[in-house]
This record gives C-alpha cells, structure tokens and sequence, in this order.
C-alpha cells in the first residue's frame, strides 16, 4: 500500500475483496469426528477443520499470495488476520476474503484435498464466490481478471453452479457464484437452507442475556459489565451483512496512515491498531465484553480487524447452535482508490435499544461503521436464511429483506439522534439511494441496496 503523496511504482491498490466460503457440512455437528452436546471434543475441543494445522493453512495461503499475520482461537471458530484481508475456519466451513491481486480461486483446489484429508470431509455441501465490481481489472492475474473466467473456473470444479450479477452493470455492482445442496452426503436437496457467512440458529429461540467473559477480550475492556442482551423480534436464522464503501472522506481517511515506520516486529503494529480501534470507535460497533478484537496497522498506511463476537453465552457448548460470530473490517486509504469494508454474521435485531450492552439492531450498525469512515459510495447486502422464504413474513405482511431495505434508507437518508441522544444528525452526512434490488434464492433472501452521499446542495 501507499501513501496520498507517493503512489507505488506498481500502480494502485484493489481494495475490493474476492470472498470465498465453502460449506462442507450444513452444521458443524455434522461433522464425522463432532462430539456430543456438552462434551469435550478432541485436539482440546477442536474438531473438523479446525484441526488443521496453521503450516497446512500457510501453505494453501502461499497459493492464494498471502500471508498469517496473526490468529486468534474462539470458542467455536479461528480467525486469521492476513497480509490481504482475513480467513476464517470453523469445524465444518471456512471463509477466505482476499483483496489486492490475490488468487482466491486457485487456492479452492488445495481447499478440497485438505478438507478431505484433514477433516474427512468427501464432498463440498455448499460454496459461494462474491465479490464488488473491481476498481482496476486489468490488473488482476489468473481467472479473476473476468467474470467469466472465474464463473468458467468454478464451473469446471463444480457441476451444480450459479452465477448472478446484480445492480448495474455500469456502475456499482455485485456479483455472486453459487451452489446448490450437495445430495452425496447429510440429505441435501436443490432448496436447502444454509447461508453463506451465518452461524445457524433458531429464529426465535436466542438468549437474551450473555454473561461477560473478561478472559476473551483482548482489547480494554472492564471486567465486570452487564450482561449482553439479544432482541428475539424475528431474528432470522441465517444472517450477513456487508458494507462495502468508497470515496471515503478526508477525515475518515486520514487515521490509517502510518506515523512512524514501522517496528521489527508484528506486535507494535498490531497495539497500535488496538489503540486506534479505540480511537476511532471500532470497539464500539459491537459490546466489548463479548468481543475478542485481533488489528493490524500496515505501513505507510492501510488497517484490518478480525473480531469475534460471543453473543451467546452457552458458545461452544453445542456444535447444532451456534453462539459465536464475527465481523471483519479492512480499509485501503489512498485518495483515488479508497474503499473500507465491514462484513458481520452475527443476527441483528430489528427493533433498537437504548442499552449500552445490547447487540445493535441492523440501522444502529451501520451508522456506526458509516460514521467511521464517511463515504461517498456505499453498497450494502445483506443474506436472510430461513426454512421456507414464502414463511418470512413479518408483521403487516412485510418481509425480512423489506424491512432490511427500509433498515438501510432509514440509516442514510433520515436525520435522527445518535444512539444515547448524542449530537445530533449522522456525522457522515445523509444519502440518496440510487439502487435497491431483493433476490430470492434456495432458502434465503439477498437485499442489495447502493447509496451516494449528497451534495450540500442536493435537495
């Protein structure tokens, strides 16, 4: 990366990830080695994929053109902070999101054989490939300098694929791979009910209070806090939400460039990213009793997060319910090229809160990561999973990706108080939205929505 002043020789940076996610089972208590509720598993308690040695993953990376930075352990997954953005890997699934000119799909392969050699998984159950359109194509590298020839790439490795571009095809756009329920293996059919990036929970049947846990929390946090409270209003069963922003602004640029060169080792870059979390408010997208926060500040510039989010308090006790979650952010900050990213599966409620220990509702979350980084450009989606998508209505015939949409006009486009009746209108100024489409797929919903900032004459 670079800075402002002194773009590289080599040209400017993608920030925009390719995110890859492969399901090999449709919970991790279908997992062959899955231990039973409540008791220990093996390799202390992990089972699945995350037996998987770090040197395994390291290796399947260098494919991919990147590297570990740092890892931190759950209760129910690892997450691994990359040189290009972040891994994830839980028992029966993992997610690996890579920007710049990574090759995320050459790395599927070699994914394969370890899932089958490590974990004992025969088959994928489901895999998913999205990504935003890319700011500079033509300087990608393999099958990802077009959209065909990734689709051409999957296809050749997967006989049940499907390919989707949604928004404009000359503007901000989406595309998204997918396929349908393996049937070899845990009775899948061509209808089933996974999402990509969600942990898989009953819809009404969520904790309302999660004890804190001090020892989980790498940021400051204080060791006594009230119980974390979780809006039962419908949250659907299966939930991610992106937010994908450029054109950031001066001021929500400027805090990712570096100072100081850097240090002989990792460890001052990942306090000094800790450090600016707090500063610029990261801490608080999520309570920090339930969050296990893992940054790194990239000279001259540039900042990723991974976060674990224990918003469950029975985390790990059952492989079928899941309680942990995370979001991941990433931001390249030179102007020309700027792009943040916030990617989150932890199910929101619908409904706000007034208390400080609650798990944001979905309008709450993204003005608070827009806050951050003010943006001219913003592309939102967000995947509902349900068993049934002509069951998803909510009151007054309403459905979930209908009240998601109005989420998401309500957040930009309206004036209102910040949370706690601080100041007053949303400091990253109000947008008009210039896109808003719904699919409907096997077993869950996408909302798609992209929104430009107003100008200060814009009526």
């Amino acid at each position: 990366m670079s800075n402002d002043d002194q773009p590289p020789a080599n040209g400017p940076f993608e920030g925009p990830e390719k995110l890859l996610e492969i399901w090999f089972a449709p919970s991790a208590a279908d997992c062959p080695d899955a231990p039973a509720p409540g008791t220990p598993g093996p390799d202390g308690g992990k089972f699945g994929l995350r037996k998987v040695s770090r040197a395994v993953w390291e290796e399947m990376l260098d494919i991919v053109k990147c590297k570990i930075l740092s890892v931190v352990e759950g209760m129910e997954m690892d997450a691994y902070l990359l040189s290009e953005s972040s891994f994830f890997v839980s028992p029966h699934r993992l997610i690996l999101k890579t920007c710049g000119t990574t090759l995320n799909l050459l790395g599927v392969p070699r994914i394969l054989q370890i899932a089958r050699e490590h974990a004992d998984f025969p088959s994928v159950y489901r895999l998913f490939y999205s990504r935003k359109a890319f700011m500079f194509p033509e300087r990608q590298h393999g099958p990802h300098r077009d959209w065909r020839a990734e689709i051409e790439f999957l296809d050749n490795l997967f006989p049940n694929g499907a390919a989707y571009t949604v928004g404009k095809v000359n503007g901000d756009h989406w595309l998204l791979y997918l396929t349908a329920p393996s049937d070899n293996s845990f009775g899948g059919s061509s209808n089933g009910s996974t999402a990509p990036s969600s942990p898989q929970v009953p819809p009404h049947d969520i904790a309302a209070e999660t004890e804190a846990d001090s020892s989980e929390v790498r940021a400051d946090s204080p060791v006594d806090e009230p119980p974390v409270s979780v809006d039962e209003d419908n949250i659907a069963s299966d939930y991610t939400i992106e937010i994908l922003m450029t054109h950031l602004s001066p001021q929500g640029r400027a805090p990712f460039f570096s100072k100081d060169p850097p240090a002989e080792t990792h460890d001052t870059s990942g306090a000094d990213a800790l450090a600016l979390s707090s500063e610029i408010g990261i801490n608080n997208i999520f309570p920090s009793h339930i969050t296990t926060l893992d940054a790194y500040s990239f000279y001259p510039c540039g900042y990723s997060c991974n976060a674990l989010l224990k918003w469950r308090p029975d985390a790990g006790e059952n492989p079928a319910r899941s309680g942990e979650g995370y979001y991941t952010i990433h931001v390249t900050p030179e102007e020309g090229w700027s792009y943040a990213s916030f990617e989150c599966n932890v199910p929101l409620p619908t409904k706000p809160t007034d208390k400080s220990t609650s798990v944001p509702d979905l309008k709450t979350l993204i003005r608070r990561v827009v806050d951050i980084f003010r943006p001219g450009k913003i592309t939102l989606t967000l995947f509902i999973s349900c068993e049934d998508n002509d069951a998803t209505e909510e009151e007054e015939g309403e459905s979930a990706v209908e009240t998601a949409q109005r989420a998401f006009k309500s957040a930009l486009t309206h004036s209102s108080r910040r949370n706690g009746g601080e100041g007053a209108a949303s400091s990253a100024g109000l947008y008009k939205r210039t896109d808003k489409i719904n699919y409907e797929f096997g077993g869950y919903d996408l909302a798609f929505a992209s929104f430009e900032l107003r100008s200060p004459s814009s009526p």
